[in-house]
């Protein structure tokens, strides 16, 4: 029997030859479209070809990747729209947490009409093309000089406290396992947790900055907590790495040589991704030196030797992230004072459009990815576990630097209003000892350290590393994914619907709008320089003698 919309009948034909992934997209653009094309039409038009010459094609094959990625754009844009049409959803609940919502409702209308998951957060799609725009962003448009005189707390924080979380955790983690508190499915060892905790302590800039930006704290808080998250990443990389090669060689495979040439990759990686970063900006500023005729391809410029950098930088397996933000640090500079104000303007809004865009995404498919069961598996002990030591740790590790530093200095570099026990200083004595003698603080008192432990979102980062292990070698991968995402939706939802009420519940100083006044703006710099010129005369190199440089 003929269906009585005729019109349909050529498009019931198509749905019937194309694969589900057509079905599906036809089935969420037109949702009425597989009622009203009858199975009778399907096994009518399927029989008959039709012959002659054809007006139009069905060519689906030749644009499907590009034409997922622009209905994919298009639906994070206007979920963006829509949320903001209501100031009061907003201004309570995180963006990042509606996406991640919007995600997971996605992902459960794909799964009922494909019966499968069809679309993942894949790791390269994340590293190569979704984390760059915004690592660059971060980069280019932080405050330098903030950054650089808070660059002791940052990398006492990025290095020294993501060591320490890797390790505590992933040791933390076996000793429960030891204890007999976990599944016995769970297969993993010493070295398994350690390379599960590396990954797990992935601090990511995605969801801090999402967050922050929101929140609205003081300069010198948020440029802490968000570089520290910035190069928490590239120290949770190499970390990863290095487990992970363990893991593979077997541990009982691995010699004394091996850990000591892990430690030099630590150094060789972290190190040599900051020096493709620095070489990749003097060559942008070299160039953008002699485009003075040719300022339509200035904002080319930038970014395609921006992402060169990243794309070098991991094919010499050194760090990508650092080489984007070094790069995007260090040559903005030279590069504002070389490039027309258009140009500036061009790049500012391009940059500003790809990070959100990049963010946007990477939310959505972390809520679409978790919907597909199949991939991971649940104990209900790992997940406790680790979602109590990644907080305990972080927190030991915020507190720790301040009281070894107010014990072994005159003045208080982290001021508190209450006295700590003798037994916490030698505990971060023992803990900090190595490194944190050289580093220079400056003050934050007891609030702002709750605020940063508070503030270890884990985001995209931990769930795109988790999906890249080996499920041979790691027999509780599944284990792991599962615990990642529970993770990661624990601190990106409940951490980011509260940490505004715990802001104001504290009364953390907030940001200053203030725009600084031509006065002392004079002040200012002639001071810096006065202090470079009094570090001259004493022969001391401090970073007012860098700065002037």
């Amino acid at each position: 029997m003929r269906s009585p919309f005729p019109g349909f009948s050529i498009v019931s034909r198509v749905l019937h030859e194309c694969g589900d992934m057509e079905r599906l997209l036809l089935g969420i653009l037109l949702p009425g479209l597989p009622v009203l094309c009858s199975q009778n039409d399907r096994e009518v038009q399927g029989a008959a070809s039709p012959g002659g010459f054809q007006v139009v094609h069905w060519e689906w094959h030749m644009v499907q990747t590009p034409y997922l990625v622009a209905v994919w754009i298009l639906v994070a844009s206007l979920a963006k729209i829509v949320f903001h049409l209501s100031r009061k959803v907003t201004t309570v609940v995180p963006e990042s947490c509606l996406l991640i919502i919007l995600g997971l409702g996605l992902g459960g209308i794909v799964l009922a009409i494909a019966q499968r998951a069809e679309f993942q957060l894949e790791p390269s799609m994340f590293f190569l093309f979704l984390l760059p725009p915004i690592v660059l962003d971060s980069g280019y448009f932080m405050p330098s000089r903030l950054f650089f005189d808070n660059i002791g707390a940052i990398l006492m924080y990025a290095v020294v406290g993501t060591v320490w979380n890797s390790f505590a955790t992933g040791i933390a983690l076996w000793g429960v396992k030891l204890l007999g508190l976990m599944d016995p499915h769970v297969e993993a060892g010493l070295m398994d947790f350690l390379l599960f905790g590396s990954l797990i302590s992935a601090v990511d800039p995605v969801a801090v900055l999402a967050v922050f930006e929101e929140v609205h704290v003081n300069e010198t808080l948020f440029i802490i907590v968000f570089g520290e998250s910035l190069l928490n990443d590239a120290v949770t990389v190499v970390l990863y790495k290095v487990f992970n090669s363990f893991v593979e060689m077997g541990p009982q495979n691995v010699q004394a040589a091996d850990y000591m040439k892990g430690v030099g990759s630590f150094f060789v990686v972290s190190l040599g991704g900051t020096a493709v970063g620095l070489v990749f900006a003097f060559l942008l500023a070299l160039i953008t030196r002699f485009t003075k005729r040719v300022r339509i391809i200035e904002p080319l410029f930038i970014f395609l030797i921006v992402y060169l950098a990243h794309l070098t930088a991991e094919m010499v397996s050194l760090s990508s992230i650092l080489a984007v933000t070094f790069c995007g640090l260090c040559c903005k500079k030279y590069v504002e004072a070389n490039i027309s104000n258009k140009s500036r303007t061009t790049v500012k809004y391009t940059m500003k459009t790809l990070a959100g865009s990049s963010e946007t995404i990477i939310f959505i498919f972390l809520g679409i990815s978790a919907v597909d069961t199949s991939k991971w598996t649940w104990d209900t002990a790992l997940v406790l576990s680790t979602l109590i030591f990644i907080f305990v740790f972080r927190a030991i590790e915020k507190n720790c630097p301040s009281i070894w530093l107010n014990l072994f200095t005159a003045q208080d570099v982290f001021p508190s209003k209450h006295d700590t026990s003798v037994a916490k200083r030698v505990l971060c004595v023992v803990l900090q000892t190595c490194v944190l003698n050289h580093f220079r603080l400056l003050p934050l008192d007891k609030i702002d350290q709750v605020v940063m432990s508070y503030g270890g979102l884990r985001g995209a980062v931990a769930f795109a590393l988790v999906i890249l292990l080996d499920g041979s070698k790691v027999k509780a991968k599944d284990y792991f994914v599962a615990t990642t995402i529970v993770v990661v939706f624990f601190t990106v939802m409940f951490q980011g619907l509260t940490i505004k009420p715990l802001v104001k519940w504290l009364k953390v100083k907030r940001q200053d709008h203030h725009k600084p006044t031509l006065s002392e703006e004079l002040n200012e710099h002639a001071f810096d320089h006065i202090m470079a010129a009094v570090e001259d005369i004493i022969g001391h190199h401090g970073y007012h003698h860098w700065r002037d440089k």
